[in-house]
């Protein structure tokens, strides 16, 4: 058996940075992984995900080559090809974290780490000990508790992202982001998408406002919803399979060649031994206090295991926040200040409150708003359906931002700078914003 300063579990976002941050700093630092360097996120979650955006985003803007005078006359989509770049992304940027696990101060293990106690940490017969360990072994993919969910038509979004055909019908279960993203790119793909989404909006906890919009955009681009549908079957249809869902009451089906099960993710509970450990959670994920540390000194929890926030990039950031505790230093990051962005056509992009919690909070606010089409950059590119939303304390504080519209996941950072600082809305008017740009929209509003 070793001995390290620190063991993490995991290589995914809440892991790999991490350890490099450690070691720099002087920690002898063992790191396992059971599966793949970079996690789900690199692997079967944002990067691949992302790369099939760009594809669409291309696509669509290919079909509107006319408008800008363009005559294209004649393309097509080639999966095999499409896949093939995605793949050769997230090679690239495993080989980089492979890479990372080479720094000096790192011991890294292949292997499926388990609590031998509080302070021990083994995967076969490697063994090490340290007094601080941080877990982050991320969360899997749930499924609906109904008839038919693990059929052969209904994949999740990791057989999505190997998908090497287009199919031709494809529902999705679940109006969230993983859904919607998915919904967005095979529309633009050529498929006829449905989604069934069982609250009475798509993007439950975003803002209602921004949420509505994005529907009504998508359901122009062809996406049908099914919206306060609760489905509760999936069976073989001949050639093809049927979602069977309710509405109102009443019993309907939508007839699929593809099901796609996005009803969101679980924390990665299982084979760790939380319970001889004594460490406590719940079905949501681990409990942690505000240094991401668990009940038991010395152990931590980061990331989607603690079901406080399903992103990657919170995923580091609390990474940070364990390594800072661990340090005896104290944390400079806002954890709270975390923006959330849906990589859908249009994309969207939060950071703080939604109008309907500052409501429930009976906490007085201002609206402030600006509208995509009213920017002359926007006008240019031809995306002018967007809005962006701004809300405020009576002294212009920002609770809340919100956008639709292009580039979206770019601009919050402004809302997120102005946030971490503690600053008003009047120094996003006060900053000059170069013209024509998008940020302007923020700039004016």
């Amino acid at each position: 058996m070793e001995t390290k300063d620190l063991i993490i579990i995991g290589t995914g976002p809440g892991g790999y940075d991490v350890a490099v941050k450690a070691a720099k700093a002087g920690l002898q630092v063992a790191i396992f992984e059971k599966q793949y360097y970079g996690g789900t996120c690199l692997n079967v979650g944002c990067i691949p995900t992302k790369t099939l955006c760009k594809n669409a985003e291309l696509l669509e803007e290919i079909k509107a080559a006319e408008d800008f005078g363009i005559d294209i006359k004649e393309s097509s989509l080639d999966m095999s090809r499409v896949i093939a770049r995605k793949n050769g992304i997230v090679e690239k940027l495993s080989g980089a974290i492979e890479a990372l696990m080479n720094t000096p101060g790192i011991t890294f293990v292949k292997g499926d780490a388990k609590f031998i106690d509080a302070h021990t940490i083994g995967a076969g017969d490697q063994v090490f000990t340290a007094p601080n360990i941080i877990i982050a072994t991320g969360s899997t993919t749930k499924f609906l508790p109904i008839e038919g969910a693990h059929s052969k038509g209904v994949v999740t979004s990791t057989e999505m992202l190997n998908l090497e055909y287009v199919p031709k019908r494809l529902c999705v279960i679940g109006g969230g982001v993983i859904g919607l993203e998915f919904a967005s790119i095979f529309n633009a793909f050529g498929s006829q998408v449905t989604v069934v989404e069982f609250c009475k909006e798509i993007l439950p906890p975003f803002d209602r406002d921004i949420a509505k919009r994005l529907r009504t955009i998508l359901k122009k681009k062809g996406i049908e919803f099914k919206i306060g549908s609760a489905v509760v079957g999936i069976k073989d249809a001949d050639d093809a399979y049927l979602v069977e869902f309710e509405e109102k009451g009443e019993k309907k089906n939508v007839t699929s060649d593809l099901i796609l099960m996005a009803v969101g993710r679980e924390a990665n509970l299982s084979s760790l031994n939380l319970d001889d450990v004594g460490i406590h959670y719940t079905k949501k994920g681990i409990e942690v206090d505000e240094y991401m540390q668990t009940n038991v000194p010395g152990i931590y929890a980061v990331g989607d295991i603690n079901g406080r926030m399903q992103l990657a990039h919170a995923a580091t950031f609390q990474s940070y926040v364990a390594l800072d505790h661990i340090l005896g230093v104290e944390s400079q990051i806002h954890l709270h200040v975390c923006p959330a962005v849906v990589f859908t056509s249009p994309e969207v992009a939060i950071i703080g409150k939604t109008e309907e919690e500052l409501k429930s909070a009976e906490i007085n606010y201002e609206v402030h708003k600006n509208m995509y089409r009213a920017n002359g950059k926007a006008l240019t590119m031809g995306c002018d359906e967007g809005l962006v939303k701004v809300l405020t304390d009576t002294e212009g504080h920002i609770l809340g931002a919100h956008i639709l519209g292009a580039h979206a996941a770019d601009l919050i950072h402004e809302f997120a700078l102005v946030m971490n600082e503690s600053l008003t809305i009047d120094i996003l008017r006060n900053t000059i914003h170069a013209h024509p740009s998008l940020s302007e929209i923020i700039m004016k509003i």
